[in-house]
């Protein structure tokens, strides 16, 4: 072979080798731009509580697309898996295992229901998969007490709420308390820290009155708490039961001041129950004021609830996880690239005194309570919430 041969020969190797380079770069940064951190979120998509369950999981997108707009969390999209419990608690725990048997589901979001929560930890599924919980939409105690090092709250819980309505009525004056409450262990943990309230200012409930767990069926507690005849009634409950509740009350003559928990969206009470029944209405809120953007948290959510949810309206659900899935977002560019679910946690704890535009949130590894911010909002004249 003579040596033009072995020149050609050469440059066609040469030109081999880069092809083989250039293909394997491009696979390189395929490969880059699939990687993903998955997220799991198990959300009341269907049944009495299916509205919340759909705000829950918009709170997250939103903000969790924002992210992904801007380059994901050192260059891996963030994906949110969102299944369907229906808020029964045995579905619950079934998807919950489903979700933390696949290895790529680094952490768990924004859940829903007392009673589905507590299951969990009662069945040790959170400890067998060791994920963090972030941002489960309730307050309920027994997820906060004893502790546990799974569940990260951003919320203030049913106690403090409690304590603030409590305060806020007894100052009024109004000592002849009601609780009308959800028979679960939601509306137990509920029912206790106003009893607990209560007790601490030498006071005692004149009537409590529980419904069934995923139905409307109030009439009795109607009829009990009318008896009493209370200067306020203080629900712990879910939109329709809420709203059966208000307009069965009222439409009997019922005239105490009604307060419900923070759970509850005012635009549907409203819808279901009727605004001549509805205003007037207190909920306690454990989260910044939505409605007018004077935090910038609150301008960041608006701007993008229209960007990525145009048609969709502000409302304290979403808001309320858009903050989770800052605090989830902070915690995953903490743990650094390919963050594991252990490293999530821990970089969970370091979140102390972590501002997210208007709401402090401090976590430590013997805490995990982020806020026990509560205020008392209004539904007006016009069917609006008024601080």
């Amino acid at each position: 072979m003579n040596s033009v041969s072995y020149l050609r020969m050469g440059a066609a190797w040469s030109r081999t080798l880069a092809t083989v380079c250039m293909a394997l770069a491009l696979l390189g940064q395929g490969a880059a731009r699939a990687a993903e951190i998955v997220i799991g979120q198990v959300a009341p998509l269907t049944g009495v509580l299916a509205s919340t369950g759909e705000q829950m999981v918009l709170g997250g997108k939103i903000y969790f697309d924002a992210v992904n707009a801007q380059g994901g969390v050192h260059g891996a999209t963030l994906h949110q898996l969102v299944v369907d419990d229906g808020y029964d608690v045995s579905k619950t725990v079934a998807r919950t295992r489903e979700l933390l048997a696949r290895p790529d589901v680094v952490a768990l979001f924004g859940f829903a229901g007392t009673a589905n929560i507590t299951q969990l930890l009662k069945d040790g599924v959170l400890a067998e998969g060791g994920a963090a919980l972030v941002a489960p939409y309730t307050g309920g105690e027994s997820l906060r007490t004893p502790f546990n090092p799974w569940i990260f709250h951003v919320r203030a819980g049913y106690v403090d709420e409690a304590e603030h309505m409590v305060q806020q009525l007894t100052t009024l004056g109004m000592n002849r308390i009601a609780v009308m409450y959800q028979d679960d262990g939601f509306g137990q943990s509920g029912l206790e820290g106003v009893e607990a309230a209560l007790a601490r200012r030498k006071l005692k409930l004149v009537a409590s009155a529980g419904y069934p767990r995923n139905t409307d069926d109030v009439a009795s507690a109607v009829k009990s708490i009318s008896a009493a005849n209370p200067h306020a009634v203080i629900m712990i409950a879910i939109n329709k039961a809420s709203a059966a509740f208000i307009k069965k009350y009222r439409e009997t003559g019922g005239g105490a001041q009604l307060y419900n928990i923070s759970v509850v969206n005012p635009a549907e009470i409203v819808r279901l129950a009727g605004l001549e029944n509805a205003h007037g209405l207190g909920i306690s809120q454990v989260v910044p004021f939505p409605y007018q953007p004077k935090l910038p948290v609150v301008r960041e959510y608006q701007q993008l609830l229209a960007k990525y949810a145009p048609g969709a309206e502000v409302n304290y659900t979403s808001f309320e996880e858009f903050l989770g899935a800052k605090v989830l977002v902070e915690a995953l560019r903490r743990a650094g690239p390919a963050p594991t679910r252990e490293r999530v946690i821990k970089a969970l704890e370091s979140l102390q005194k972590f501002d997210l535009g208007g709401l402090v949130i401090s976590y430590s590894p013997t805490n995990r309570i982020g806020s026990r911010s509560v205020e008392v909002t209004v539904i007006g004249s016009t069917g609006r919430l008024m601080k």
